[in-house]
């Protein structure tokens, strides 16, 4: 008798997902707890595993297809090895190809939003991209490979030129990419938001890296990074200005006594924020830790769901990606983010003299509904103070 492989819970007020990947294909031998599919929700992805060992005699959905809690994604034929099905004997419902959001070119391969949305991010042309998928459908590890191979230098003195007919080409947004797009006109639309700028001096923390990372590496096993020394100093700035790390839920304020700090990091399908809990209770040597961590699971889409819920403020860095000046949006019901960037040698004046000094613009949006510009300029200058003068940090003044 056949065991059906069915969606699982998701998460908490999730109740839809989207087939991203089959790592399996009708007739493929499976052992228990062996993940079959990725499931793409708009948070996080899920593998769904076998739940016997056995062989996959049909699958029911295709890569690109909305399903439900509860929904049968395969069914496996279990204990010894089946005689391996026929292709044929797959039962695909009409409406699963309906909705697929995989979009076949004439011209080109058949590719899962995934790997398109990274193909556009690396730069790799789909259509020299040899497909593992079922009838050579394009993954994105097809494309991370791709995109890792050495390319062939271009003959001297010639352009590419476009090549083919004008086109377009029509794919779902992926969970992910709604859930954001949803996001963010909600702070637009229900936050009063303004952002703040200013300057800081990184001369002081990146003389400290120098003198300490050596050390620090081979203590704890971590690179010392900029990031703890923000998180470290938001937390010291949150300390002084509560109505930072505060949300307003209706007619109400709520002070969190508590800092669950939302780091932003690039996962495979976009930014996605995890929280580091209680950072103020955490070592340098912990936050470098968990944010090495959330960074390399973020790109390989093991971060889980609880891992994204909460927090009551946020940080992003845009300048690992060469910004020099951006307005970050809020995350609600968070009322404040501060945005980093890229560190830039600048000539400055100092005791009346110019000198070149390695800057670093910030940002603070906030939401000016619970916090005043005075507030909001002065809580990202006691972060300045204290990236500029480390000491304070420790000494928590």
């Amino acid at each position: 008798m056949s065991v059906e492989i069915k969606v699982p819970t998701l998460g908490e007020s999730i109740t839809e997902a989207v087939v991203g990947k089959w790592h399996k294909k009708v007739g493929d031998q499976v052992a228990v707890d062996e993940p079959v599919a990725v499931l793409e929700t708009d948070k996080v992805t899920i593998d769904v595993q076998a739940p016997e060992s056995g062989t996959i005699e049909a699958i029911t959905f295709t890569e690109g297809s909305k399903v439900k809690i509860g929904d049968v994604l395969a069914k496996l034929a279990p204990g010894a090895v089946a005689a391996k099905a026929a292709p044929a004997a797959a039962v695909v419902p009409p409406q699963a190809v309906q909705t697929s959001a995989v979009v076949a070119s004439s011209s080109g391969p058949s590719i899962t939003p995934v790997a398109r949305n990274v193909a556009a991010a690396t730069g790799v042309d789909p259509a020299k991209v040899q497909g593992s998928g079922a009838n050579g459908r394009i993954m994105k590890d097809d494309v991370l490979k791709a995109a890792q191979a050495p390319a062939s230098a271009p003959p001297a003195n010639t352009l590419a030129t476009p090549t083919g007919p004008r086109g377009e080409e029509r794919v779902r947004m992926t969970p992910l990419r709604k859930r954001v797009a949803e996001r963010l006109l909600q702070a637009q639309s229900t936050a009063a938001i303004l952002t703040t700028f200013n300057e800081v001096d990184m001369s002081a923390v990146m003389g400290l890296r120098k003198q300490y990372n050596e050390k620090f590496e081979k203590k704890h096993g971590v690179k010392l990074g900029f990031m703890s020394f923000f998180v470290k100093a938001t937390i010291e700035a949150l300390k002084t200005f509560p109505a930072v790390n505060a949300s307003i839920e209706g007619e109400e304020v709520v002070f969190h006594h508590f800092y669950d700090i939302g780091i932003a990091v690039s996962g495979s399908r976009g930014l996605v924020v995890p929280i580091l809990r209680d950072a103020d209770q955490k070592s340098m040597a912990e936050l470098e830790k968990s944010i090495a961590d959330f960074g390399g699971r973020a790109k390989n889409d093991k971060l889980t769901l609880p891992e994204l819920q909460g927090g009551t403020f946020s940080i992003t860095n845009g300048g690992i990606f060469g910004s020099m000046l951006s307005t970050p949006i809020l995350n609600p019901p968070q009322t404040a983010i501060l945005g980093m960037h890229n560190i830039v040698e600048r000539p400055v004046v100092r005791d009346g003299q110019v000198v070149v000094r390695p800057i670093m613009y910030l940002a603070l949006s906030y939401d000016h509904r619970l916090i005043d510009g005075r507030e909001a300029v002065q809580f990202l200058v006691r972060i300045k103070d204290c990236i500029e003068d480390p000491e304070r940090i420790l000494l928590e003044i």
